[in-house]
């Protein structure tokens, strides 16, 4: 079987887009030369004699070539090892004329190194294949490449070998694509149906026409990056399905106005792109200010978000040359001359003359417009603050796997780590939600699992909605695993974002370690009393012993002994004295051969009864050497040059980060002098994104300033503009509360920002309006009130578009127009909950305050500055 697991990786090895093959359970050829230590002493072995007999026989000697005058022909010595009758036949001793070899002293047997470690696959053992891609392949290739070579390797495979794939990341990406796929349907289905209901089939059409225009000359352009269509991507293509319709609505809008006026079809068309095209780009280009520096993003969080603003960037872009240039002239063609002329169609319909009711009342009272208004977001400020669900760094998303990590401590062989982590998985196997177990113990564990970690256990979980959620399953895991003991339980839920390891982690650094070592423990306590940490742990260096062999150079060297010759010596108790190398038929790689004692004689206790062959014959190495147990050294971790060690925890279910820490910080001020402390983790990076999330807004708030002091030519106007910005964050805050939400830096953060490019464009048709109808003798309240009548409906066709292709997200439902099916709850919606509820909530707040409250603000200020 191991045979065949390495043909097998070696196959897939050769795949362009395979980066690393790593077979979990396979252990090294070796080819052990088993001698009895009373053999060597009688035959009187050196060891460096013994290295130097077997190296040399072990040559493939180029002698040069031969020239005859006749003829060239090339010479060659071949002595590599070849076969086990090579090493029988090796000599490894000569006294005048008598060769001992190989034969005569030892016995030879072809075998495997001792084992680092072992796997099974629910309970069974088993060889695992550990496959990871280089980055930037598309996993779903490459899964499909490794998926042909497994079903021609299972063709050739003996009936009682069982090859599966346990975990295949391809499909959770691809299910995740469907997902979203589906959702990008069901936004634009949505936002053709409240086109066609608000505009008419004819002008939908056009409309709606814009919409894959821009999606595909917006992922061709993606694709010219160089960028691959994953999931940040097609969110960024529902976040801006509404978006792509704002410019092609208001032209299309204004077009009809022209065509109600009597203008023929292409002069409406090309009067209303004249008309509408600087407000439009205007719009456009303070919504790109807003995503441009979010392009900057840094650390692994921009390295994963990157896609949104690129995205977002391209499609707008191409979304401005749809509405400008391609629906003008596709409307001039399609579209026919109108005979009825009315110059307020819009009085007939009786939203639009509620509308001009109440703003009618509002526009009397502009300052009590405005106070109640401010009062109305104060109250939403305030309720958010008590009953607000906390902050936290990245959705929760629920996962496809588990992973439990065991710990022990103590020198534990390889054989009794395996033993205690086939308990914990006897105990688990039998759990419904689970669909496959991958289980892996270690000899030595890697740095970055811990040094005390024995064992992981991998789950893979059935079908999200076939089980309870990931918290649940872990708590019944714990229940059936808490009796045992002399362990430790570390369970793991998948990482499905940017973040990486446990939330909570805290360096601690001195100068002295004994101060490192009671600042952890006093910390440790501390969060234990406090609550909500689970799975505490530390990476102080294991208590452990390790046996060395001190050797008296003097005395040794007074028998004609070494240091290098002891160390041969030893090595026959522990993995065996190397002597070379050889590659058999059958072996893709080389295959060690090492001399080594027989398996009784490998215990501490050899170590005192070896004896070298020296000068002066054969000479117990305890003469000279002493075996002494000492503590075991371990890893050293400096920062900064100072010894660092690090606490981390996870959280208990219903716990969040920032309420753990504002609990423990008090205690960080109590330890003493000389300890320092750093928030790492999550924190340190919801630090990070938080600072440039902020310098991004305010970035983003200059570049807006700039445009719209070009566009307005008013410093009050801009104001007013930028004013709505902040005061629509009320309605991202409500939308959170609504759907019971946390506030996320990452995706609330970034739905903040990217609110800011969508709240502007209302505002500027509409300020654009009303300059429009002052410079045309409209006295300031008629003009305010004409202007909100005039904008109604491209406001409300704008923002509502935008809302409807979020509204999936938001409600968390996934629904697939082509294979008719309703899931709710899906992960895939689960990722992006956060960012579409404050968009949507904020840019329905934003819109209230466009079209109540802003007609009031320009109204007052004409007021106030005699305008």
């Amino acid at each position: 079987m191991i045979y065949l697991a390495r043909q097998l990786k070696l196959a897939i090895e050769g795949i362009p887009e395979v980066l690393e093959v790593d077979i979990a359970g396979d252990r090294d050829d070796l080819l052990e030369i088993i001698v009895n230590p009373q053999v060597l002493d009688q035959y009187q072995i050196d060891y460096f004699q013994l290295f130097n007999l077997v190296s040399n026989n072990n040559r493939l000697v180029a002698a040069g070539s031969l020239d005859t005058g006749s003829g060239r022909m090339a010479l060659k010595v071949p002595g590599m090892i070849e076969s086990l009758q090579d090493i029988l036949s090796m000599p490894v001793k000569v006294e005048e004329d008598r060769v001992v070899t190989f034969s005569d002293i030892a016995t030879l047997r072809r075998t495997f190194k001792d084992p680092t470690g072992f796997a099974r696959i629910n309970g069974q053992p088993g060889l695992v294949l550990e496959i990871s891609k280089r980055s930037g392949a598309n996993i779903i290739d490459t899964t499909a490449h490794i998926q042909s070579v497994i079903e021609e390797a299972r063709m050739i495979l003996p009936d009682d070998v069982d090859l599966r794939i346990l975990m295949d990341q391809s499909i959770e990406v691809r299910d995740m694509l469907n997902d979203l796929l589906n959702n990008v349907m069901t936004a634009v289905v949505l936002v053709l149906i409240l086109i066609i209901a608000s505009m008419g089939f004819r002008s939908a059409l056009m409309v709606g026409l814009t919409i894959p225009g821009a999606f595909l000359a917006g992922i061709l352009l993606i694709w010219t990056l160089g960028y691959t269509l994953n999931i940040i991507v097609l969110f960024s293509l529902i976040l801006v399905a509404g978006m792509l319709v704002d410019g092609a609505i208001v032209v299309s809008e204004q077009a009809d106005r022209y065509l109600k006026e009597g203008q023929s079809p292409a002069n409406a068309w090309l009067n209303s792109a004249h008309r509408m095209s600087w407000p439009i780009i205007a719009s456009t280009a303070t919504t790109l200010s807003v995503f441009v520096p979010l392009l900057f993003w840094p650390g692994v969080v921009g390295e994963f978000m990157k896609y949104l603003p690129a995205t977002v960037i391209l499609c707008l872009l191409a979304s401005l040359v749809m509405a400008l240039i391609f629906l003008p002239t596709m409307g001039a063609v399609m579209t026919r001359p109108i005979k009825t002329s009315s110059s307020d169609m819009a009085l007939h319909n009786p939203m639009s003359r509620l509308y001009r009711c109440i703003l009618g009342r509002l526009l009397k009272a502009p300052f009590l417009t405005l106070l109640g208004m401010m009062l109305v977001i104060t109250l939403i400020f305030i309720t958010y603050s008590r009953f607000n669900h906390g902050v936290e760094f990245f959705p929760d998303i629920e996962p496809d796997s588990l992973q439990l990590q065991i710990r022990a401590r103590g020198d534990l062989s390889v054989y009794e780590k395996d033993i205690l982590v086939k308990q914990v998985e006897d105990r688990l196997i039998n759990l419904a939600e689970i669909d496959s177990i991958y289980a892996r113990t270690f000899a030595s564990a890697s740095s970055q699992q811990g040094e005390d970690v024995i064992g992981v256990l991998q789950f893979k979980l059935i079908e999200w909605h076939q089980r309870r959620t990931s918290s649940h399953i872990i708590q019944s895991m714990r229940d059936l695993t808490s009796d045992l003991v002399g362990i430790e339980l570390d369970f793991r839920k998948q990482d499905m974002g940017p973040g990486q390891g446990k939330p909570f982690q805290l360096e601690v650094s001195a100068n002295d370690i004994t101060l490192i070592h009671n600042a952890l423990d006093t910390l440790r306590a501390r969060m234990e009393s406090i609550g909500g940490f689970i799975d505490i742990e530390d990476n102080r260096s294991l208590p452990g012993i390790e046996w060395r062999i001190e050797v008296d150079r003097e005395a040794a060297a007074r028998l004609g002994a070494d240091v290098l010759s002891v160390g041969n010596a030893v090595q026959l108790v522990s993995h065996g004295l190397m002597l070379a190398t050889y590659r058999p038929e059958d072996a893709n790689d080389d295959v060690d051969i090492r001399v080594r004692l027989p398996l009784h004689w490998r215990s501490i206790d050899q170590l005192t009864r070896l004896t070298l062959n020296t000068l002066r014959g054969q000479v117990p190495i305890s003469h000279f050497v002493q075996v002494v147990p000492m503590p075991k050294t371990g890893s050293l971790h400096r920062v900064n040059g100072q010894r660092t060690l690090t606490l981390q925890s996870d959280l208990a279910e219903g716990s969040r980060l920032d309420e753990r820490l504002n609990e423990l910080r008090p205690y960080l001020n109590e330890l003493p002098d000389g300890v320092s402390i750093n928030l790492a983790g999550e924190d340190a990076d919801q630090q990070e994104a938080a600072i440039f999330l902020m310098s991004a807004f305010i970035i983003a708030i200059f570049l807006m300033a700039f445009i719209l002091v070009i566009q307005f030519n008013s410093l009050f106007q801009t104001f007013l503009v930028l004013s709505a910005i902040l005061l629509s964050t009320a309605g991202v805050l409500l939308g959170l509360l609504i759907n019971g939400q946390s506030f996320g830096i990452v995706m609330v953060g970034m739905g903040i920002i990217a609110l800011a490019g969508i709240v502007v464009n209302n505002n500027i048709i509409l300020i654009d309006t009303f300059n429009r109808l002052r410079r045309e003798g409209t006295d300031p309240y008629q003009a305010a009130l004409e202007t909100g009548c005039l904008r109604l409906r491209p406001v409300l066709l704008t923002s509502i578009t935008t809302v409807l292709g979020l509204m999936p997200m938001v409600l968390g439902v996934n629904v697939n127009l082509l294979e008719p099916s309703l899931g709710i709850g899906a992960p895939s919606t689960q990722w992006w909950m956060q960012l579409s509820s404050a968009i949507a909530g904020g840019l329905t707040f934003a819109t209230l305050l466009t079209l109540l409250l802003t007609p009031c603000l320009l109204l007052l200020g004409c007021r106030i500055f005699k305008t």
